[in-house]
C-alpha cells in the first residue's frame, strides 16, 4: 500500500519534492552480501534456471559470500583496488560471483552484452579501460573466448582473460587474503554502457549506493517479499538484472532463480518448481507468456507479481496480466543514468496502470522542465529531469557529454518528453531527440504510433523525422506487419492517423520491415532507421504527398 503522501498529492506545477519519509541505507554492495549471509547462511540465494534439470545449480548465502571473497582475494593478486573488470557472458551464477568478487576487492565491474559483435566489445573494453575480463567460453556457437583473445591483442590495458570454466582454479590458486579495501558508498560499482538508440554508447559509472537503494525501492514498490523467490530472466549485463534483480533480492532476503535464457514455458516451469512469487518481464516477454498454448498446464499460483517496463507496456497488456494470470503488475521507468526514476504502485487503478509510468521514487526530486530548467504548469509537455542518490556519478571519460545532461545543482536531464498531472502521476511522451520539428510545429512520434499500434493488422510502428529542404523535416512511419504475407494498405493507415490527428502530424512517407532494429531491451534503434531511409536501404511503399 502506498503511502498518503503518494494518495493526498495536490500539486500546482509539474515539480515533485523528494519523499524524504523513507530513510536511505548507507550501504554497499560488499555489506549487504555480508549482512544477508549472517541473517540466512543456509538460504538458498541462487538457483540456476537452465532448460536442462541435471545441470541446475544452486548456492547458500553462505557459500556465495565465501566464494565471493575467494574470488576478490585472486582479483588482488592481479590486479588493484580501482581497476575495471569487464564480464562477457550470458547469466548464470558465476555472473553474480563476478559481480561481487569485484565489490569485495574495489573493483569496478563493466558489463558487456553477450550477444555483442567483436566490433562492439573492443569498443567498450576500450573506453573502459578494461583491466581484465571474464568470458564465458562459448554463447550461441560462437566462440567468444577465442574473440576476446583477439581484441585482447589491440588493447594494451587489458591484462587477462578468463573464461568461465576457470574461475575456481583461479580462485583457489590464490592465498586466501581477508584484507579487503574499505568501500564506501558512494564508491564506483558498475560500468554501464547506455543500450545506443540514438549513436554510440556512453557509459554511465553507478555507484553502489545509489544502485543498492534504487533496487530496494523497486522491488519493494513491485511486491517482492522478505524471503520471496525472484525468476528472473531479466540479463545480467543490463540494469534489470546485476542492478535491480540481484541487489534487490539479497536485500530482500530472497532467493532469485537465474534464467540462463528467456523461454516461456522454462519460465512457466521455474515458477511451478521454485514457487516463485516475482518476475521481471519486458513487455515482449509478458506477451509470449500470455500467448504460450502450455500457460494453463503449469501450477503459478505462488506468483504474486510482475515488474515491467524498458519499453511502452500497452494498456491491454496490462489487462491481460490481471484476467489471464491474476497477479498485481507495476511499470518501472528509469534510464541507465538513473536507474529508477517513478514506478506505478500496486494498488494504483486501472487507468494509472496502464496509461502512465507511475509517481516518482523515495528521496528522487523530479520535474517536467522548459528549455530554461523551470518546472513547466501541470498537463504541459517537457523534458523529464530527476535528482537525488540514484544519478550516475558520469559518464566515463566523457566530461562533455556528463556536463550536457548531469548539471552542477544535480539535476539530471533525461531527454525525455513527459508530463505530470496534480498527483505528480507522469507521462512518457517520447524522446526529446526523437522530436520532429516540421515548418516549425514539434511532433512527437509516440503519439502517432500509439494511432498506429491500435490498427489490427500493425504489430509495431516506429516514427522517425529525416531532413527535408522545404520543411526542416519530414514525418517517415515505419510498419511491422502482424502478418507479412498480409500488410496492412499504406493509404488505410494513412486515413487512420489523418482521422485523428492534425494534418501536419500524419507521416507523409510510409515504409515495411521484416524487423526492427532494437537494443537489448526491445526499444527501437530508430537512428538505424533514419539512417536506413536515408541511404535508401528501407523499401518505400507509398508516399502522400
Amino acid at each position: 500500500m502506498k503511502h498518503d503522501l503518494y494518495r493526498k498529492a495536490n500539486l500546482s506545477l509539474s515539480y515533485w519534492p523528494a519523499d524524504t519519509s523513507t530513510p536511505l541505507l548507507n550501504l554497499d554492495f560488499v555489506r549487504a552480501l555480508r549482512d544477508a549471509a549472517a541473517k540466512v547462511p543456509d538460504r538458498i540465494a541462487l538457483a540456476e534456471g537452465s532448460p536442462e534439470k541435471k545441470s541446475r545449480k544452486k548456492i547458500t548465502y553462505l557459500q556465495l559470500l565465501a566464494d565471493s571473497e575467494r574470488l576478490a582475494s585472486a582479483l588482488l593478486e592481479h590486479f588493484k583496488p580501482g581497476d575495471r573488470i569487464a564480464v562477457w557472458g550470458p547469466n548464470c551464477i558465476e555472473w553474480v560471483l563476478i559481480q561481487f568478487g569485484c565489490a569485495i576487492a574495489g573493483m569496478t565491474l563493466v558489463t558487456v552484452n553477450p550477444s555483442h559483435q567483436e566490433k562492439e566489445l573492443e569498443y567498450i573494453l576500450r573506453q573502459s579501460k578494461a583491466a581484465g575480463i571474464f568470458v564465458k567460453e562459448e554463447y550461441r556457437s560462437r566462440s567468444l573466448i577465442d574473440i576476446a583473445s583477439k581484441v585482447s591483442k589491440n588493447l594494451p590495458a587489458l591484462k587477462a582473460v578468463i573464461g568461465f570454466a576457470d574461475i575456481n582454479s583461479y580462485m583457489f590458486a590464490a592465498a586466501d587474503n581477508k584484507d579487503f579495501p574499505d568501500i564506501n558508498p558512494n564508491d564506483p560499482c558498475i560500468l554501464k554502457f547506455t543500450s545506443g538508440t540514438t549513436g554510440f554508447p556512453k557509459g554511465a559509472v553507478l555507484c553502489h549506493g545509489g544502485v543498492l537503494n534504487a533496487s530496494l525501492f523497486t522491488i519493494k514498490r513491485s511486491g517482492l517479499e522478505e524471503g520471496g523467490v525472484l525468476v528472473n530472466p531479466m540479463p545480467m549485463c543490463h540494469v534489470g538484472g546485476c542492478g535491480v534483480a540481484t541487489p534487490g533480492t539479497i536485500l530482500q532476503l530472497g532467493t532469485q532463480v537465474i534464467m540462463t535464457e528467456f523461454y516461456a514455458e522454462l519460465l512457466l516451469e521455474l515458477i511451478e518448481e521454485e514457487k516463485g512469487t516475482f518476475t521481471i518481464l519486458v513487455p515482449t516477454m509478458i506477451e509470449a507468456v500470455l500467448n504460450h498454448p502450455n500457460l494453463t498446464r503449469y501450477d503459478i499460483s505462488s506468483l504474486k507479481s510482475i515488474l515491467s517496463g524498458a519499453s511502452k507496456v500497452d494498456a491491454s497488456l496490462v489487462q491481460r496480466v490481471r484476467s489471464q494470470l491474476g497477479v498485481g503488475v507495476t511499470i518501472g521507468y528509469g534510464q541507465t543514468e538513473c536507474m529508477s526514476i517513478s514506478q506505478t504502485h500496486m494498488d494504483d487503478s486501472f487507468v494509472d496502470q496502464s496509461e502512465t509510468i507511475g509517481q516518482p521514487m523515495p528521496q528522487c526530486e523530479v520535474k517536467i522542465a522548459s528549455p530554461e530548467g523551470d518546472p513547466l504548469p501541470i498537463g504541459e509537455r517537457g523534458e523529464i529531469c530527476c535528482r537525488g542518490y540514484q544519478t550516475m556519478i558520469e559518464y566515463d571519460n566523457m566530461p562533455e557529454e556528463t556536463a550536457g545532461v548531469l548539471k552542477s545543482d544535480g539535476w539530471l536531464h533525461t531527454g525525455d518528453l513527459g508530463l505530470m498531472d496534480e498527483r505528480g502521476f507522469l507521462k512518457f511522451c517520447g524522446r526529446l531527440k526523437e522530436m520532429i520539428v516540421r515548418g516549425g510545429e514539434n511532433i512527437y512520434p509516440a503519439e502517432i504510433e500509439l494511432v498506429l499500434n491500435a490498427h489490427p493488422l500493425v504489430e509495431r510502428a516506429a516514427i522517425v523525422g529525416v531532413s527535408d529542404e522545404y520543411w526542416g523535416e519530414q514525418v517517415h512511419a515505419v510498419i511491422l506487419p502482424k502478418d507479412q504475407e498480409n500488410p496492412p494498405d499504406p493509404y488505410t493507415l494513412y486515413q487512420c492517423c489523418d482521422s485523428s490527428l492534425a494534418h501536419f502530424k500524419v507521416p507523409k512517407y510510409w515504409y515495411s520491415v521484416d524487423e526492427f532494429p532494437t537494443t537489448e531491451t526491445g526499444k527501437i534503434q530508430r537512428f538505424l532507421l533514419k539512417e536506413w531511409i536515408e541511404q535508401g536501404k528501407l523499401k518505400r511503399r507509398a508516399c502522400m504527398i
